[in-house]
């Protein structure tokens, strides 16, 4: 079955006078889109997969580009050679038949790779095999490339007071056949949402590259009593009616588990916010810590004894004297 001549800058979609750096973006886009995990099932994507690091193979590669440019316009004598059944040696393969050209090479998928997603399929056409050789009467081999190991995302819930002393938490991972457990530690302070590194505990890393990093992502459950903003914490506080009016002290807890003493002012409004400085929580980024706000909630008296109905009605009495 005679094999066409194949456009590898066509199949990349770059133009003939594309850079190294083209030619890579390009496999790159086409390799993750059209990968056979992300594509089970589907052979036109596994073709499609196949032929782009076909093209990758020899445009990535300086010395079987250049053999394969001197082919570029002589196709139709490729052509005619092909349906001739081949006679002698290949004048198109590179010298030796050994596959041509350095043999350590850029890569972005390993021999290795291919061969866990098509088993022994071949996974280069004939007319690569007719150009560049073939090494053992197999597909060809290359070196692996160093390649740094893969980041890997994980997440973790905590409590706002695990947040307040910073803690830690055992991510467990699985990948390559077997599964590990890592300990990270969580700063105090740290943000919901926020992202905790644990340096070199990603995926492991190809020809002695270092392993990749695991991210955390932290998220940080609602507190019944507590809300944050920032490194500022609120609280509401309740106020008996006599101490808003006249003024005095009141306990207000923390997150620390103690209470603080709240001074308040004479005539202080149902709904007014007081500050405690450095009650809050850790900051991240330098040192101390953020301020615990109260808010007031005034409390009326559940039940009126004599002598409070009558100070009420003088206090009536007044207003509308006062006109308010």
């Amino acid at each position: 079955m005679p094999t066409a001549f194949q456009d590898y800058y066509a199949i990349l979609g770059v133009p003939r006078t594309a850079t190294q750096k083209e030619i890579k973006a390009a496999f790159r886009k086409l390799a993750r889109k059209h990968h056979p995990d992300l594509n089970q099932g589907d052979p036109a994507a596994e073709g499609r997969f196949k032929a782009a690091n076909e093209a990758n193979e020899v445009l990535g590669d300086p010395e079987k580009r250049r053999l394969y440019d001197e082919v570029g316009p002589r196709w139709r004598e490729y052509e005619a050679w092909d349906k001739a059944g081949r006679p002698g040696a290949s004048p198109f393969a590179a010298p030796g038949g050994g596959g041509g050209g350095p043999q350590v090479q850029y890569r972005s998928v390993s021999p290795d790779e291919l061969e866990s997603m098509f088993g022994d399929a071949d996974p280069f056409s004939d007319f690569f095999h007719s150009m560049f050789g073939r090494s053992g009467g197999s597909r060809q081999r290359t070196a692996t490339v160093a390649r740094r190991g893969d980041d890997v995302e994980g997440s973790a819930e905590i409590t706002l007071e695990e947040a307040y002393t910073g803690t830690t938490r055992t991510i467990e991972l699985s990948g390559g056949g077997r599964t590990r457990r890592v300990e990270i530690t969580i700063p105090a302070g740290v943000a919901d949402g926020a992202r905790v590194r644990a340096a070199g505990q990603g995926g492991e890393g190809s020809g002695r590259s270092p392993a990749g990093d695991l991210f955390v992502r932290v998220r940080i459950r609602p507190h019944p009593r507590f809300t944050r903003s920032g490194s500022d914490l609120h609280v509401g506080v309740t106020v008996p009616l006599d101490v808003a009016l006249l003024g005095g002290e009141v306990a207000v807890p923390t997150l620390r588990g103690t209470t603080a003493q709240l001074r308040v002012a004479p005539g202080k409004q149902n709904g007014a916010k007081l500050r405690l400085r450095g009650l809050g929580m850790p900051k991240l980024r330098g040192s101390g810590h953020g301020d615990l706000i109260a808010e007031i909630s005034v409390r009326l008296p559940d039940a009126l004894s004599e002598t409070t109905a009558q100070l009420a009605k003088q206090l009536r009495a007044e207003r509308e004297a006062a006109g308010l």
